[in-house]
């Protein structure tokens, strides 16, 4: 059961390690091999030595730090990084270079570990979304109250506020594939007694209320676990392509799930949904116990100590490549992604069509959502660039669509919100994973999913008030006016912090624009590709 839009990580250097990478040698058993159908990458200039520590490639992956600069560090950049290896050859896997080369749409399928998670997932996601719909339905039938659903999808996400930097210090400490055998069988637990409960007529609202509290709990630390052991098995070269394909099947599922939790619900109750739920999970424990630990990327555990959580939020503290994507992040879904409250209104008060209104609605942001997540699993790279673009023309297309005339249009923008919503997911989830160090990726991660999940309960009710007080127009435009706001603010920032300039200049008959050193600094930052 996953919580969010699946997604995953992959080991990478330090952004201060300026040692070329090595490609993992093929093994008669490894499976993490490129795709032989993508390009080989070209060359990458060498970093200088003189770089200032601020400086960034708003068009690369990472960040790269100087390494004429370490007092500056943290003291876990500082320490000694370890390198991810294969456990089948016990070498140093491949680091992906900014080359934006692009890969096959579904290469990381061909890793074996991988390819049975994504099936397990399918499952399960299925799962999740029949369980979703099912628990608002029946606490609705339960109280006849909004705002007891209101309460539940609180209890759901509140975990994830309180104690998501927690949960990212036991991720990191602990292996991750038992981890995850705990946490997924745990939620199964809960649907099984959600189940058996309701089957028997005994469930009261109290029971709902438990039963989401504790998937909660169970999710603060099985997102990160989730995350952090997809790049354990398909390694850096595919962490584009598996992100984008995890979320994609979490789309695929918020196309069939609610729509079987319906026909279940209705056709033989809620608790029938409840049980499909929990016996979805037999398919993730499966698949986890039938991965290869051979082929597995091994990353060096954190060890057990004092101050590991201030030292997380320190070490990304110091990293604008991270701090400022999370931030912008936060704001979105906080402000940007409440389709619930913002959709039900126009489907009923602005053009009076019903519930079934909503419905398409959420359908076709569901399928541009689909469409986003393929198109990402074909870049093979996550750029800042691509996250801030993506950020600004989901924050205007937001603000259209606010402002469209008619029902057909309002609908037919959802598709493209879906696609740029999308993309800003899956490129931040990406770009923070591949900058960020093995050992605190546990933590990293958490604290990207409490900002992305933790502001949904606080900004849900902001939004609804503006919504319920000013119409729904004015609510979806300031939502999209925020989401622009922080692109901008963010670009601008990073843009600085890397001590660059916007160019737009003519190039084949066509635009193109770059970000380009300022003058004194071609040096250090020669590396910089054109956006």
């Amino acid at each position: 059961m996953s919580t969010g839009s699946g997604a995953a990580s992959a080991p990478a250097p330090t952004a201060h390690d300026t040692q070329p990478a090595h490609d993992t040698q093929p093994t008669p058993d490894s499976r993490t091999a490129p795709d032989p159908g993508t390009a080989p990458e070209s060359p990458t200039a060498p970093e200088s030595s003189v770089a200032p520590e601020s400086a960034m490639a708003l068009d690369s992956p990472t960040a790269p730090e100087s390494p004429a600069a370490p007092d500056a560090r943290s003291a876990a950049e500082a320490r000694p990084v370890a390198e991810p290896r294969t456990a089948a050859t016990g070498k140093p896997s491949a680091a992906p270079r900014g080359t934006g080369r692009r890969s096959s749409m579904f290469s990381s399928l061909k890793v074996r570990n991988y390819r049975l998670f994504f099936l397990g997932q399918v499952v399960s996601n299925t799962g999740t979304w029949m369980q979703r719909i099912a628990q608002d339905w029946l606490v609705l039938s339960l109280t006849g109250s909004s705002a007891a659903v209101g309460i539940t999808t609180a209890l759901q996400f509140l975990p994830m506020l309180l104690f998501g930097l927690y949960g990212g210090v036991l991720v990191d400490r602990l292996p991750k594939r038992p981890t995850l055998l705990v946490t997924q069988s745990a939620m199964a637990l809960t649907g099984l007694a959600l189940a058996a409960l309701t089957l028997t007529g005994q469930v009261e609202v109290w029971h709902v209320y438990v039963a989401a509290f504790a998937v909660g709990l169970a999710t603060v630390v099985d997102n990160p676990a989730r995350q952090s052991f997809v790049s354990e098995m398909v390694g850096p070269g595919q962490l584009q392509n598996a992100v984008s394909l995890n979320s994609a099947n979490f789309q695929s599922a918020r196309l069939v799930g609610p729509a079987v939790a319906g026909l279940m619900i209705t056709g033989v109750g809620t608790g029938w949904a409840f049980l499909a739920n929990g016996l979805s999970f037999v398919a993730p424990l499966t698949s986890l116990l039938l991965m290869r630990a051979r082929e597995l990327h091994v990353v060096e555990r954190a060890p057990r100590g004092k101050g590991q959580l201030r030292e997380g939020l320190r070490y990304v503290a110091g990293r604008p490549d991270l701090i400022w994507p999370i931030v912008l992040v936060g704001f979105i879904g906080t402000f940007g992604f409440n389709f619930p409250v913002w959709l039900s209104a126009y489907a009923d008060d602005v053009f009076h069509a019903g519930a079934g209104a909503y419905s398409l609605f959420n359908t076709v942001m569901a399928v541009g959502s689909l469409v986003g997540a393929l198109l990402a699993a074909r870049r093979g790279t996550a750029r800042l660039r691509v996250l801030i673009a993506a950020a600004a023309a989901f924050g205007a297309l937001e603000v259209v669509a606010a402002l469209a005339p008619s029902y057909w249009l309002f609908a037919l923008l959802m598709a493209p919100i879906g696609v740029f919503g999308l993309t800003v997911n899956v490129t931040a989830n990406t770009a923070v994973q591949m900058a960020t160090d093995p050992a605190m990726r546990g933590r990293v991660m958490a604290l990207f999913m409490m900002v992305f999940m933790g502001g949904t309960p606080l900004g849900a009710p902001l939004v609804g008030w503006v919504t319920d007080a000013y119409g729904a127009r004015v609510g979806f435009a300031l939502g999209g006016l925020i989401s622009l706001a922080a692109a901008t603010a963010v670009g601008l920032v990073l843009t600085r912090a890397g001590n660059l300039r916007l160019t737009v200049a003519w190039h084949g008959g066509h635009p193109r624009v770059a970000f380009v050193p300022r003058a004194g600094d071609r040096e250090a930052d020669k590396e910089l590709a054109a956006v």
